[in-house]
């Protein structure tokens, strides 16, 4: 495992113990509006000052960018991104879906990748050029050749609910050609459900570099293809992402743009 992979896997399991310890007694946390619809709970913030803290004992000069507010200036080389409990509401719920997700930029590119669900105890990783794995096996993403029969993931603009119409018609166009859709509440683990070939493909607007970072890296890794609604190569930047295979991919896009 790389030295920084290794390092990003340690914090993610320190903040899965913080959330884990967060879980079992939520009827007592104070949730917070960060925007309608949008919540958070110290939970997040200690889950992501653990990771942060983990990293830097390591890796003192590097920068940071965290969904809470954990942006720290350092060297521009490496930027850790970091959405320390994507599935808040979920969390909040008492759903048992959510996830830790750690991304690291070196130079600008995705280099090493981490989503972690602590309720199920998995570990999806990937290193540039390495594979991605989950648990220490490699996983691919699906072979699916068209969207028939594709079981896909998605999500609706629950912070911003102007874009409904446009959400529904992709859905509609999308939902007409595969086999079924989920939506699940987190991002991060939709994208490595994607690389583990348990989604055929996955696609939403509105999101942000944290909640899709870390699950680019490892879709990529995973033999599989990651674009924007126009079929561009950066989803971090145009705040729309669609992942699968090649074939799925292209599927989606052309409905997307119908």
């Amino acid at each position: 495992m790389h030295a920084m992979l290794n390092i990003a896997v340690r914090a993610a399991r320190t903040a899965g113990n913080v959330i884990l310890r967060g879980f079992e007694g939520r009827d007592d946390l104070v949730k917070e509006s960060k925007s309608e619809n949008d919540f958070v709970t110290r939970i997040d913030r200690e889950a992501e000052q653990a990771i942060i803290s983990k990293i830097q004992q390591s890796y003192p000069t590097h920068s940071f960018l965290g969904e809470e507010g954990g942006d720290i200036d350092g060297d521009k080389d490496f930027q850790w991104i970091i959405d320390p409990l994507d599935g808040t509401t979920n969390f909040i719920k008492g759903i048992p879906h959510f996830s830790v997700s750690i991304a690291l930029l070196y130079q600008g590119r995705l280099d090493q990748a981490v989503v972690f669900d602590p309720i199920r105890g998995e570990l999806f990783t990937a290193s540039r050029g390495a594979g991605a794995q989950l648990n220490g096996y490699r996983i691919r993403c699906s072979k699916a050749r068209d969207l028939k029969n594709t079981v896909l993931a998605t999500a609706f603009p629950f912070k911003d609910k102007e874009q409904t119409d446009e959400c529904l018609t992709h859905f509609r166009n999308i939902y007409a050609e595969c086999g079924d859709v989920r939506r699940c509440g987190s991002a991060a683990l939709d994208m490595a459900y994607v690389a583990a070939g348990r989604f055929d493909g996955y696609w939403e607007k509105g999101i942000n570099a944290w909640d899709i970072a870390a699950g680019e890296l490892l879709v990529r890794e995973s033999g599989g293809l990651v674009t924007d609604y126009n079929g561009g190569n950066n989803p971090m930047k145009t705040r729309s992402v669609v992942c699968g295979n090649p074939k799925v991919v292209q599927n989606i896009v052309k409905q997307i743009k119908r």
